[in-house]
């Protein structure tokens, strides 16, 4: 019978069975033969019988060592190991390559690589074209620049395109049944069958005693400002119904527009151009802009665009209050006047039926279109830049392509024409007739709308005066001679915003870093142009003339190529004979190379005129008239 150990002994009892490490998840089942682990990113565990540097400490002779202190330095070794290995792998530039079938839990990947995303998606967010500029004298630094900004723009498509899934809205319109048209559809039915929210957003203002009114949505479509003929101004949050500011003037107000943020906005009073904000409260009044007409502000150029009686169109740069440019069209009184949403291009309409196109940097406009054989009573263009459209005294309604040609892709006569139009977001257009409002719309995305049939027709209880689509939502504002009107339109607004440039949602907070934001990245007035994507061209007869001015002004060329002078050697290597020797060679080879350069030009001139001859010799004769016959000779 074998006696207990005595306490302090230092014996211990053995186990009676080995105890079994227990196998974490990313471990795979190996013998004691493998020494590779299943997960790279695990160290090796160390092997018995085998000794490394740094592993076992020299113990002295004759001194025991416990199976404790055994178990405790090796236990050491194991961490330090762990701790070199990690140390190897923060190293800089260094990155893991992590096989298909390699994973942190040692499963396979059954979709491996990025997703794959159709061309047509990407198509729809690239900005232009990705090629480069034209060939021309760069440096290779300009070109490697380009190229990089090039493949940015493309790897942004792709991510915009791969992160359409996650929009939450889809846009939609109304579709009656078999048969049925829509524009016999009232705005009681569309109210009943939409949610509570949706039918909250249709509402009538009765603000008979100072109309007519001319209104104006913010740029997030959250806020609506209403100018009324007799005076009265007021702002405030449609949705909710929460009143900013109410005041009157005591002066005929001919029109009213949000500046950068619903916080501002300018007035166009019988006098002359006022600032308030929110509040109510008067911040500015600009008496160089008087007898103003209409407004329109530029929100990426921070240009408040104003068309007078005296015919005089004038641009203010708000953020420093500043005039930047003064134009006189020449053409009467400017009381028909719109932007461009694509190029910030302000478009004139005239009595004399002609549209004029002008940007502050040139004191004569653009383009001249000549649209109707009467005066130009309202003019819109789309937010793609692409369709203008336009009314006149003729009762036509015509819709222009703006790409170049300028010409009517399409026109319309109506009863009693169209005094106002607007277009949406998504290419609807509404055009105001009396105290009736009919709304067209594109066969598809990108068409322009079609007049033949109206997709929605409502009638208000007074004259338009004013029409403009909410942005981000199916409602169109009118304003008319006895309040405001807001109409419900499917499909009219664009169903997902951008939170980082228009968020209706956004706080006080927000909303002061986007202005700090915008008006650091602010476009000057000169950049504005018919085409924007000229701006990444280079004018090359530009710099040429240059060039030839500073050559003038110098009297010597400053880039031109200094000549050849060769340094100075000793040991008599330097001499007049050997110095004139070298020069001599030099220009030699740099005239060898302009001969070889026109010799190779030449080959390639007469190569190319031996195939046009070729090409030439294959096409068959072109018969004129019947055969010739030997017998033609008889003839008289």
């Amino acid at each position: 019978m074998e006696a207990a150990p005595k306490p302090g002994s230092g014996a211990r009892v053995k186990a009676q069975g080995k105890k079994q490490k227990p196998r974490r998840y990313w471990e795979g089942e190996t013998d004691g033969a493998s020494l590779l682990p299943s997960n790279p990113f695990t160290a090796p565990a160390p092997t018995r019988g085998i000794k490394r540097k740094g592993e076992d400490h020299p113990q002295p002779r004759g001194a025991k060592v416990s199976k404790r202190a055994k178990q405790i330095q090796a236990f050491k070794s194991k961490q330090n190991q762990k701790h070199q290995r990690l140390k190897k792998d923060l190293r800089p530039n260094h990155k893991h390559e992590l096989r298909p079938s390699q994973t942190l839990s040692g499963a396979q990947d059954p979709f491996p690589g990025p997703a794959p995303v159709s061309e047509n998606a990407v198509n729809k967010f690239r900005r232009g074209s990705s090629k480069l500029v034209k060939k021309h004298p760069l440096k290779l630094a300009t070109e490697h620049k380009l190229k990089a900004a090039a493949d940015e723009e493309e790897e942004t498509s792709v991510r915009a395109a791969r992160a359409e899934l996650l929009l939450s809205e889809e846009p939609g319109f109304l579709e009656g049944e078999d048969g049925e048209d829509t524009a016999t559809i009232c705005q009681s039915e569309i109210v009943e069958a939409v949610d509570i929210a949706s039918a909250a957003k249709h509402f009538d203002l009765n603000l008979y005693q100072f109309g007519p009114y001319r209104i104006n949505y913010s740029r997030t479509g959250r806020h609506l400002a209403l100018g009324g003929r007799r005076g009265h101004v007021a702002t405030f949050d449609w949705i909710t119904k929460k009143l900013m500011c109410e005041i009157n003037v005591m002066e005929a107000v001919r029109d009213i527009r949000f500046l950068h943020s619903e916080t501002l906005f300018a007035v166009a009073q019988k006098r002359w151009l006022h600032v308030y904000d929110n509040q109510g409260i008067e911040l500015h009044c600009v008496r160089r802009c008087d007898r103003v007409t209409r407004l329109e502000f530029l929100p990426f150029h921070f240009l408040l665009a104003t068309a007078s009686e005296t015919g005089f169109l004038t641009y203010l740069d708000v953020s420093v209050g500043k005039i930047v440019a003064s134009l006189a069209a020449r053409a009467g009184r400017l009381d028909v006047m719109t932007q461009n949403p694509h190029n910030a291009v302000i478009h004139l309409g005239h009595s004399n039926g002609t549209v004029s196109l002008w940007c502050p940097a040139m004191k004569e406009p653009l383009v001249k279109i000549l649209c109707h054989r009467g005066g130009v009573r309202a003019v819109a263009v789309d937010s793609s830049g692409t369709y203008m459209a336009t009314s006149g005294l003729d009762h036509q309604v015509k819709i222009f392509d703006l790409r170049g040609k300028y010409q009517p892709l399409t026109s319309r006569a109506l009863p009693q024409g169209a005094g106002h139009l607007a277009f949406s977001q998504r290419g609807l257009l509404a055009g105001g007739m009396g105290d009736v409002v009919n709304i067209w719309r594109g066969q598809g995305q990108g068409s322009f709308p079609s007049l033949d049939q109206p997709y929605l027709t409502h009638r208000l209880r007074g004259h338009v005066h004013s029409l403009q689509f909410c942005p981000f939502e199916d409602v169109l504002g009118a304003g008319h001679s006895r309040g405001f009107t807001s109409i419900l339109v499917p499909g009219a607004g664009e169903p997902n915003f951008d939170g980082l440039e228009s968020n209706p949602y956004r706080s006080r907070k927000q909303r002061q870093e986007w202005e700090v934001k915008a008006l650091m990245e602010k476009i000057p007035a000169e950049l504005i142009d018919l085409d924007p994507r000229n701006l990444g061209e280079i004018d090359v007869i530009s710099l040429e003339q240059k060039k030839k001015e500073r050559i003038e002004r110098l009297g010597f060329d400053p880039e031109a190529k200094a000549p050849f002078q060769p340094k100075q050697k000793k040991k008599g290597r330097s001499s007049t004979a050997n110095v004139v020797k070298r020069k001599t060679k030099v220009k030699d080879q740099e005239h060898r190379e302009k001969v070889r350069q026109s010799l190779q030009q030449h080959q390639e001139q007469k190569h190319q005129g031996q195939q046009q001859k070729k090409k030439k010799k294959l096409k068959p004769p072109q018969s004129t008239g019947p055969r010739p016959s030997a017998l033609d000779r008889f003839k008289r």
